[in-house]
């Protein structure tokens, strides 16, 4: 699974037909075209290619990776997508294999009832042999093959049964398969969770929202001291003040039950504002509270995180954009009885990137990235830069 970047920009653009509108938009370059086929090529220079806590290892990276696209309209009520998207890496000082290979398959189809019901159903199987996941804290010495398949199933059903309320019914089961024994021992599992949510229209700027989800994480290998079964309940409103300004609040708790320990009740917390300032511009902020799983399942619970964001996207000229992100995550990691204090761990991801789109078809991509993680613990510490050059065409 590969670390994460700066989410460099796409410009997206609307499907105008009525019969289209519950669907998502799909890139420019791929409007107008029922399949459309591009090519990226890049160079990379990391500088901790293992994401290890000690004598890091740095290396620039050749990158091509080829994508197959298709979308299209099977009928006036829906729409189907797929992408097929390789990935071949070659890393100029890499012990071991250099060349890794990566590919990302996915599908989706969504189908429209009635204007007010559409069912949105989506597939997506990943297999990534670059192993710049975040797995700080997993072995010692490093483990440098975290190879990982995984998929995601994800179904929601939305619906209207009165002009001011909204329903959505949804599932999503998640499944992780790291190929190495070790470390499909301690994280190999399935996510599997459900939800019901409605919104109901207060004011034409304003929706009260509330949601309930259940998750079930099944751990693979040892089931009967990691497998965690969660209760959500939440709260809160959506508001939209105009076309330019946007922001979402939720508040509630979690209820969790865990093999061989007590339960726990914690809070869970999202916000989030998007100010859209300009044409091709915004900033948003968010932050979040919540329990996740952690790269240590054995000797950790798990990890309650704070997470704070802003994203900004500038567009400089119409063929010049810029963008940037900056994470804050500070944590506890929650240790397991017996197996001492609880341990602070501050994490901070960073970058920015250039985008030139000098035709339609063509587009380069320069950009910079920083991982940061400083822990309690001080083997999941990890320092790493990147910075790269890249360019996609659209045939």
């Amino acid at each position: 699974m590969r670390a994460s970047r700066i989410k460099v920009f796409t410009l997206f653009v609307g499907l105008s037909a009525i019969a289209r509108a519950v669907y998502a938009p799909i890139p420019d370059q791929q409007q107008g075209r029922d399949v459309s086929i591009s090519l990226e090529a890049g160079l990379t220079y990391n500088s901790n290619i293992f994401g290890a806590a000690t004598d890091p290892i740095s290396s620039w990276v050749y990158e091509i990776s080829p994508n197959l696209a298709f979308n299209s309209s099977l009928s006036d009520q829906t729409f189907f997508s797929s992408h097929f998207h390789p990935t071949l890496d070659y890393f100029e000082n890499r012990p071991g294999e250099k060349a890794v290979y990566s590919q990302a398959i996915d599908a989706r189809i969504a189908h429209s009832y009635s204007p007010t019901s559409v069912l949105d159903v989506s597939d997506s199987y990943n297999y990534d042999q670059n192993p710049e996941a975040l797995l700080n804290g997993t072995q010692t010495p490093l483990n440098t093959d975290q190879t990982l398949q995984s998929n995601e199933f994800d179904a929601h059903f939305s619906f209207a049964p009165t002009e001011k309320l909204g329903l959505v019914a949804k599932a999503r089961s998640v499944y992780y398969d790291y190929i190495n024994a070790q470390l499909g021992d301690q994280l190999n599992r399935f996510e599997n969770l459900y939800g019901l949510e409605f919104d109901y229209t207060m004011l034409p700027d304003l929706k009260l929202a509330g949601e309930y989800r259940h998750q079930d994480v099944d751990y693979q290998h040892d089931p009967a001291l990691d497998n965690k079964h969660t209760d959500f309940f939440m709260a809160g409103f959506d508001y939209a003040a105009g076309p330019k300004l946007s922001a979402s609040f939720r508040l509630g708790a979690e209820y969790r039950t865990l093999a061989g320990l007590p339960s726990q009740t914690a809070p869970y917390a999202e916000f989030s504002l998007k100010y859209d300032y300009s044409k091709g511009s915004y900033v948003s902020v968010g932050y979040t509270y919540d329990l996740e799983e952690t790269s240590a399942p054995n000797q950790f619970i798990d990890e309650r995180v704070n997470r704070m964001f802003i994203n900004v996207q500038h567009q400089f000229t119409p063929l010049i954009v810029g963008s940037a992100s900056l994470d804050y995550e500070p944590s506890t990691l929650v240790s397991r009885p017996g197996q001492g204090p609880n341990y602070s761990e501050d994490s901070t991801h960073a970058g920015v990137a250039l985008t030139y789109l000098p035709t339609k078809d063509w587009s380069i991509v320069t950009s910079y990235d920083y991982d940061n993680v400083n822990s309690g613990l001080s083997y999941r510490d990890l320092d790493r830069t990147r910075f790269g050059l890249s360019a996609t065409y659209v045939f």
